[in-house]
């Protein structure tokens, strides 16, 4: 049964009646939850803490394993083992320890489902509205860039050529020592008015960076082997084929790019150990192997912090960071099944998370403070959001990877956000399943505002 006429926002965006009452049930609901919550804690004070402390062995055995060799890893393994118990023995306590388990537990999961359920429906614009809106016209002259061997030869297995070709859309093959970047321009110098790629992240960036520089509609084709950025656009990346209808259907969204040092991301530039480690030959054939071989040297007790120094917008400068990641729009670092992901592309700013732990001691004090949700607060937890930021080297050099291509890059790096700099095409269905996305982001700022009656500030 489809919504009726008063559920639609009116001519200034307001939110109907029916997603205002999923806001105020969500937040009677998010209280409830709450209360609960530290019913449970108040309860079991003794079994929580119990519980961290075998956490934090876990934690710093973790450590050893990662940053010693030989006998060190072998300590490091019994505690993680040691910690484990210690933790599964503190909850398995507290939960026979606390009246009513069973229904308290059940009563708590169905209030916080209802309260999440009632959050997505309130926070979600009106979707009959998205669907209403005029597409655009279809490109003319399309040309879609396959990489046979991406993604373990998706573009064979798919018969993303035949489909493309049955759609009108010109297709071209790379081959072994083919110039991407070369092939795209020569496609636009032929008179192509839409670039899309069928191939992993790094393809993606190269050929969208085309079409940014004239102008032109990128479509994206995720036949990679992860394909976060299709991901993230909440494209279908089980079936590439689904995404060819985007030349068809022609629905523009405009998404963020982000640069670094003028080159073109759509994911993420990673430096410090990461980078560092893909940067090896091994890397590709050997990846546990090759980690296992270099952490204790990037990460041990005699090795030197990275030579990487930047300035957070609160004025703080962070030097020596081992994990640098910015990202193109912020990742979800919350507890959340789609943790790791992105929940929108067209927020303008970059997301900055780095780590300076050097110590076991220091990371299972990171890892106590993000037990208790206060992660932001650990001097070695750094995240932030912004529009731009610069990162330094001494060297003058930094080891670097850019959507999972690794290269060196002269320093300072400058990193910007580009908002809804790329135009992207994409299938008639997907302004649906990005706004279903953007209503994950649950906070109560935006829950108030729609339960005033107001526009969401997500």
């Amino acid at each position: 049964m489809g919504r009726s006429t008063t559920d639609h926002p009116d001519a200034v965006g307001r939110p109907g009646p029916r997603r205002r009452v999923g806001a105020i049930v969500s937040l009677i609901g998010l209280g409830v939850f709450l209360a609960l919550s530290v019913g449970f804690v108040v309860h079991s004070v003794a079994s929580v803490v119990v519980a961290v402390a075998g956490l934090l062995t876990a934690v710093a055995g973790a450590w050893w394993v990662v940053t010693e060799r030989d006998r060190r890893r072998i300590w490091g393994a019994m505690a993680i083992v040691a910690g484990l118990v210690v933790v599964t023995w503190a909850m398995g306590h507290a939960l026979l320890a606390f009246d009513a388990i069973v229904v308290r537990l059940t009563a708590t999961v169905l209030v916080f489902g209802v309260s999440i359920a009632c959050a997505r429906y309130a926070l979600v614009p009106d979707l009959h509205a998205l669907d209403r809106r005029r597409e655009s016209r279809p490109p003319a002259k399309p040309v879609l860039i396959c990489n046979p061997r991406s993604g373990g030869g998706k573009v064979q297995r798919f018969g993303i050529r035949e489909a493309a070709a049955e759609l009108g859309v010109e297709t071209v093959v790379l081959e072994p020592g083919d110039d991407l970047e070369q092939i795209a321009r020569d496609a636009v110098a032929s008179g192509a008015d839409c670039l899309g790629m069928a191939g992993g992240d790094g393809s993606q960036a190269l050929v969208a960076s085309v079409a940014v520089e004239h102008d032109l509609p990128f479509v994206c084709v995720s036949a990679g082997t992860r394909n976060h950025f299709a991901l993230d656009l909440g494209l279908d990346r089980a079936d590439p084929r689904t995404t060819l209808r985007a030349f068809r259907d022609a629905v523009e969204r405009r998404v963020d790019y982000a640069t670094v040092n003028g080159r073109l991301f759509v994911n993420n530039v990673s430096l410090g150990v990461y980078a560092t480690i893909v940067a090896e030959e091994s890397y590709r054939d050997e990846k546990a192997q090759t980690a296992a071989m270099l952490l204790p040297d990037l990460l041990g007790p005699t090795a030197q912090p990275f030579d990487l120094q930047f300035t957070a917008p609160s004025g703080r400068e962070v030097d020596g960071a081992f994990m640098i990641l910015v990202s193109n729009n912020p990742y979800v670092t919350a507890t959340s099944l789609d943790a790791a992901t992105r929940r929108r592309m067209d927020t303008g700013t970059l997301g900055v998370i780095a780590v300076s732990t050097s110590t076991a001691a220091e990371a299972a004090r990171l890892m106590a403070r993000s037990a208790f949700g206060l992660r932001k607060t650990s001097p070695f937890w750094h995240e932030f959001t912004t529009e731009s930021v610069v990162i330094h080297s001494r060297s003058g050099h930094a080891a670097t990877g850019i959507d999972g291509e690794s290269m060196e890059l002269t320093t300072p790096l400058t990193l910007r956000s580009h908002p809804r700099g790329l135009r992207l095409l994409v299938p008639s269905d997907n302004r649906t399943a990005a706004a279903r996305r953007e209503a994950r982001d649950v906070n109560v700022r935006a829950l108030i505002d729609v339960a005033a009656g107001q526009e969401a500030r997500l």
